[in-house]
């Protein structure tokens, strides 16, 4: 399933790079989205490397999750797809 990638989890003072927050292309709310949990997420990076993730929880009521990614993504994956395994 795709995804996209919109923005960092952010707090007051800080954001983490490695939690991500995906809008996946098939969930529309909150219900759609929790059959998610524990899915994998890839994220390809423009040399052909991937960095695998994991859906960890639901953002919200619009069907967003959060994946947390073993390493930091760079800014160049805002806005861009990824894929829900």
């Amino acid at each position: 399933m795709k995804a996209v990638i919109l923005n960092y989890r952010q707090g007051k003072r800080t954001q983490s790079t490695n939690q991500l927050i995906v809008k996946p292309e098939k969930s529309s709310n909150k219900e759609d989205a929790s059959k998610l949990m524990g899915r994998r997420v890839e994220w390809i990076t423009p040399s052909g490397k991937k960095i695998v993730g994991k859906v960890t929880r639901v953002h919200g009521r619009k069907g967003t999750v959060i994946a947390k990614f073993s390493k930091g993504l760079p800014g160049q994956a805002l806005s861009t797809e990824a894929e829900i395994i």
